[in-house]
């Protein structure tokens, strides 16, 4: 009976302490809202106020999160390994493991004000798995006097934590400054770092096969409405078409507020004849709502009023 007694507290007592390890196994990552990359915050961190990532305001540390197109590698690749041209001293570049993959980690020490601070960079894409175009860049800033609470292991062990997850597009579209009201059929497919909205219908996601709208707001919009049509034509110089001929412009009203509509015929990526119309919906200050919406010739007459649906159900928040 005492043997069965000590061998029951045995196990207990293994049990016990095994808990705070499977406690910390089982943390999860935390995810700025919107973005695809999170991690888990050595002690101490808070979700930050004025940046995306993590922050202990009475140290002055700060973790920033940029969550970028995969275009962007390149940049910001070039730009952590300029660190010594930079002011930056001696300087440390490592392959880096983390649990979403493999990015280069640059660290180094600089002096901010009258303050020494070590700075670490990790940068990465993806190369594998659920998430693509992303070009991931952390900033760990840690000042010389903060040094004990958040050393050199300590950050290495929450970069190592990084890990990534598909685009949270229903956590997107509530940060987003409008809402839609009427989606008129079309499905959200993508929405951007940056607050476009990429919608289609049919039943994959290439844009390139089927009627697609990409719905954004933005500043710099014009004081005077006299200026509203050279501004609308300037935008549309961005549009993703080629040969792109304009077969009419006009100034409108969109859900009460000021607005100018262009029509357009071109050319898609793959040569097809698409049709395209642009809407801009100008608001308070010098703000604009713009709604691009294209579609292949074929199905323009079909799908133009549920284009326009679509535009008078977005609601400002």
């Amino acid at each position: 009976m005492r043997r069965q007694s000590a061998l029951f507290l045995a196990v207990l007592l293994a049990v016990l302490l095994a808990l705070p390890a499977l406690s910390a196994a089982a943390a999860a990552p935390v995810f700025p809202p919107g973005l695809r990359v999170g991690l888990e915050p050595a002690a101490g961190l808070r979700s930050a106020h004025g940046f995306p990532g993590f922050e202990d305001s009475d140290r002055q540390v700060a973790v920033t999160i940029f969550d970028l197109p995969g275009a962007a590698y390149d940049k910001i690749a070039r730009s952590a390994f300029a660190m010594p041209e930079l002011g930056f001293t001696e300087v440390g570049r490592e392959m880096f493991r983390f649990v979403g993959g493999v990015g280069s980690l640059i660290n180094g020490r600089t002096r901010k004000g009258d303050t020494d601070r070590h700075i670490w960079f990790l940068v990465a894409r993806p190369v594998a798995g659920d998430v693509n175009d992303l070009a991931m860049l952390i900033r760990v800033e840690v000042p010389a006097n903060a040094r004990e609470v958040y050393s050199d292991a300590v950050v290495r062990k929450m970069l190592a934590s990084v890990t990534l997850r598909p685009s949270p597009t229903e956590e997107r579209l509530g940060l987003l400054p409008f809402k839609f009201t009427d989606l008129a059929g079309f499905r959200v497919i993508k929405v951007t770092a940056t607050g476009a909205v990429v919608l289609t219908e049919g039943p994959t996601d290439d844009i390139s096969k089927q009627p697609y709208a990409v719905v954004s707001i933005a500043r710099g919009a014009p004081d005077r409405s006299s200026d509203h049509a050279r501004f609308a034509r300037n935008l549309l110089a961005n549009a993703p078409l080629r040969d792109l001929t304009m077969t009419s412009a006009d100034s409108m009203r969109i859900n009460g507020s000021p607005g100018f509509e262009i029509r357009a015929r071109g050319a898609n990526p793959s040569g097809q004849p698409v049709t395209l119309v642009q809407w801009l919906r100008f608001g308070g200050a010098d703000s604009f709502v713009r709604v691009v919406a294209i579609a292949h010739q074929d199905d323009w007459d079909r799908t133009f009023n549920r284009f326009r649906a679509l535009r008078d159900g977005i609601e400002l928040r």
